[in-house]
């Protein structure tokens, strides 16, 4: 018999779904509620810019321009604080009708974006406008559930890319589903890095190690508490264990079958363990190193999270950014670093920001932004107060 938060069920029997279902009520952006924001002493927050729709994933170029893809409009927005008051003032749209756009970043002259099915990159103008497009790939696998794609070029000059599962628990037909992507800067030679990540969107390079990290999403309606989220160290070639397992190598009894050829505890076994966990539901999106110098010393070489917030938890997760902690490249601790979007009173919970991207500035400032209102914050080191 099988034994799960203290109800027995017949062997190989999975469970029954267990969560509940708490979305905070949403409110509009407020310039009151701004105020209620919370940074660590010494930092500073601004609304950078406003009224910019479902704004996801962003990256700065050189010049300061700042480009945002949006989802559910379909494009991507350029931004550009042209008097330098530290709000944007010019705002307008460098690409359309590209459905689901999601993944961006600059390298080298030339902006990639990737939706659910495609890559494509074209050059970078010195007025922020954009050249043709370029297909690099246009048959990524079928999107499902978790159609938000993302990509970097890492330090080996190969372009990762970010593969969602298409369902919360499932034996994926396709081998390139739940994985992360390798490929050459043209989309050719494509391969699997890694595999087992159910819903890993935000990745980035360590500054000093150049190790690969990323947070996966894990599996709904396993309680308010389980899976966690994980943080995982991203080797070549390695299994991070979805949909059979979840944390440390911990078998997953909610779903049904096992692995092909072998159980769910040999396949276990040989699974990667993510390194630390975060709280179950809380959705990490954007990621980014700390790689500039205008924030304290202290905060060089660690991460930046965007905890987008929890649907099927009670109390709500999330709604926040987090800072992980490295020491000798190595994650140590997750702690609150962007806090103040969500809210209790009387036992209801509200929330007016849903955090998505986040990226740096060249001169050092944290961007993120909240794809529920449509802004852009900035955060930055004035000193200590």
């Amino acid at each position: 018999m099988l034994s799960i938060q203290g109800h027995v069920f017949a062997e190989n029997a999975p469970p029954p779904p267990n969560g509940e279902i708490v979305e905070p009520t949403k409110l509009p952006f407020d310039p009151a509620l701004v105020q209620q924001l919370r940074v660590p002493a010494g930092f500073w927050i601004d609304v950078w810019a406003k009224d910019v729709g479902n704004a996801r994933m962003m990256t700065m170029a050189p010049n300061g321009i700042l480009y945002v893809t949006r989802r559910e409009q379909g494009d991507i927005l350029a931004l550009e604080d042209t008097d330098q008051n530290g709000q944007a003032d010019r705002i307008w749209t460098v690409a359309s009708n590209l459905p689901l756009a999601h993944g961006l970043t600059i390298h080298e002259g030339w902006l990639y974006v990737a939706t659910d099915k495609i890559v494509q990159r074209a050059a970078l103008r010195d007025d922020g406008s954009l050249g043709e497009w370029t297909m690099l790939i246009d048959d990524l696998p079928d999107a499902g559930q978790h159609p938000n794609r993302t990509l970097a070029v890492g330090p080996d000059g190969k372009l990762y890319i970010t593969i969602g599962s298409t369902c919360n628990a499932c034996d994926e037909p396709n081998p390139e589903s739940a994985t992360i992507l390798v490929a050459e800067l043209d989309g050719s030679n494509r391969q699997i890095y890694a595999s087992g990540l159910r819903n890993t969107i935000g990745f980035d390079w360590h500054p000093g190690s150049q190790h690969l990290w990323s947070f996966d999403h894990g599996s709904d309606w396993r309680g308010n508490d389980q899976p966690p989220e994980e943080l995982n160290l991203l080797q070549q070639g390695a299994n991070y264990g979805w949909p059979w397992c979840f944390a440390n190598q911990q078998i997953d009894p909610y779903i049904p079958n096992a692995p092909k050829d072998q159980s769910k505890a040999e396949f276990c076994a040989k699974t990667q363990a993510p390194i630390l966990t975060y709280t179950a539901h809380s959705a990490p999106i954007g990621m980014a190193f700390y790689d500039q110098s205008q924030f304290p010393a202290e905060y060089h070489g660690d991460a930046f999270v965007a905890m987008r917030g929890s649907w099927n938890r009670n109390p709500p997760s999330g709604y926040k950014v987090v800072r992980v902690r490295f020491q000798n490249g190595w994650p140590v601790a997750v702690d609150d670093f962007l806090t103040g979007f969500l809210f209790e009173q009387n036992g209801q919970y509200a929330q007016f920001g849903r955090v998505a991207g986040i990226t740096l500035a060249p001169y050092g400032s944290l961007f993120v932004s909240d794809d529920m209102n449509g802004v852009i914050y900035r955060i930055s080191w004035a000193g200590t107060p």
